[in-house]
């Protein structure tokens, strides 16, 4: 069957949400290798570490619902612009930061602004592109954005040892101008302002997210016992729980609840949540570990993830083309279990350290295994919605795999028992290995060849 080619439309629309989630998807990742240097100069030991990656985090997942909203309802196009601009703000605060609270306050504001980028993206792709080519093209998004979060440490890493740490965070300052200049050139029917937004359910979101995250991350500190931690943690469950509840009276819900009755966009979610939550440890432990425990600088651990980033820009596309014409059950299932392969191969890892034979095979099975995985994934989950809540489909797809992400690096000194050395290495390895099985074996469970969309 011949698929159509892409019109200069669809393709500028590809490349500025390529470049638009790029830079979110970038400062996600490109920190991991910065964290030694940053803990160096700034102190604060593995608990600024973990703050450092999930005061971004956290925004970014309390917010990225709200703004799915707010992309369809004002308009994916302006929204888009706002967020670009404030991400380039906040990324110079960021690199100015003097001491560790004004860093984490500046990363919460940085991943505020990313949580404007990716459900607008996105929303941008499944307004213009449908059918066949819009999984081509989710392919295509896929496999840039998905390189940037690997290729994150690598730039990283450079950044560190030729320059300093604080360059690290000016890196997407060019895709920023680049993206803004394209966007001025977009134009798309917008949504009529007007629409209403669930602004409260917003706060409980960000506040339960926040509430528990801090008494994950800080109890290793104080204990469970101590009412700074557990009083914290029992407010934020309680606040989500909340905002869960909201969902099923609001008028304007941020998480439509009707959505999961779409059997591909639930069950692709859950296997979402297990996976990002796989790869978010995966990456904070081997840029971490490579640096600390194994002796490597920052550009040679930065340089360890290259053969996925190389895997993904050579396969994805393809995977995401196969996945609309097979159904992407099969890609889903297959990609985890080889990255739990991946994973498993790490226990190899010794104090004799080599990464030829120790981490190089991981990091290519790990490789094949996300290429055949992500853009799948993406296209099972926002190809069972219909284009008109595609805004807010994204928005809860993304919010789920950075909300994974966000739980698994709060409860990093749990898994690593304290301290990432070898032992907690493989500690971390064997979790992450668990935790991609079993978002392979929800998505054979669960994933069906796409029909109509729904909701």
């Amino acid at each position: 069957m011949h698929v159509p080619s892409l019109t200069p439309l669809q393709r500028l629309v590809i490349t500025i949400a390529v470049l638009a989630s790029f830079v979110t998807f970038l400062d996600g990742t490109v920190v991991t290798v910065a964290l030694p240097a940053i803990e160096n100069e700034l102190g604060g030991g593995i608990t600024t570490q973990q703050w450092v990656v999930d005061a971004y985090l956290i925004t970014l997942s309390a917010l990225i619902l709200l703004a799915g909203s707010v992309s369809d309802a004002y308009g994916r196009v302006r929204i888009m612009r706002i967020g670009l601009i404030a991400f380039g703000i906040a990324s110079i605060a960021v690199a100015a930061a003097p001491e560790p609270i004004t860093l984490i306050i500046a990363r919460a504001l940085q991943g505020a602004a990313g949580a404007l980028l990716v459900p607008s993206s996105l929303a941008l792709i499944m307004a213009t592109i449908r059918g066949e080519l819009q999984s081509r093209a989710i392919g295509v998004w896929t496999a840039f954005t998905t390189g940037a979060q690997i290729a994150g440490p690598l730039l990283g890493g450079a950044f560190v040892d030729l320059l300093s740490w604080r360059f690290v965070f000016l890196i997407n300052v060019l895709p920023i101008g680049v993206a803004l200049v394209l966007l001025s050139r977009l134009q798309l029917p917008e949504h009529p302002p007007g629409a209403r937004i669930d602004w409260v359910s917003g706060m409980l979101c960000a506040l339960g997210l926040g509430g528990a995250v801090f008494a994950l991350i800080e109890q290793p500190n104080l204990g469970w016992a101590s009412p700074a931690i557990w009083l914290p943690g029992v407010i934020g469950v309680v606040l989500f729980v909340g905002f869960l509840v909201r969902q099923r009276s609001s008028p304007a819900p941020l998480m439509p609840l009707p959505l999961f009755r779409s059997r591909n966009f639930a069950w692709g979610n859950l296997a979402t949540l297990f996976i990002y939550a796989a790869l978010s440890l995966n990456g904070f432990v081997i840029g971490v570990y490579l640096q600390e425990g194994a002796g490597l600088s920052a550009t040679m651990a930065g340089l360890a993830s290259l053969p996925i980033t190389i895997l993904m820009i050579l396969l994805s596309s393809r995977a995401g083309a196969w996945a609309g014409r097979f159904g992407p059950r099969v890609f889903m299932t297959t990609g985890p279990l080889l990255m739990a392969g991946g994973s498993l191969l790490l226990l190899t890892v010794s104090a004799d350290f080599s990464y030829w034979w120790q981490v190089l095979p991981a990091m290519v099975l790990m490789g094949l295994g996300l290429s055949l995985t992500v853009a799948p994934l993406t296209s099972a989950v926002l190809g069972s919605i219909d284009e008109s809540r595609s805004g807010i489909a994204s928005a809860v797809n993304n919010a789920i795999s950075r909300v994974a992400g966000l739980i698994v690096v709060a409860m990093l000194s749990t898994i690593v028992g304290g301290v990432l050395d070898l032992d907690g290495f493989h500690s971390a390895a064997v979790v992450t290995a668990a935790l991609m099985a079993l978002g392979g074996a929800v998505s054979f469970i669960g994933i069906r060849k796409a029909s109509v969309p729904t909701a």
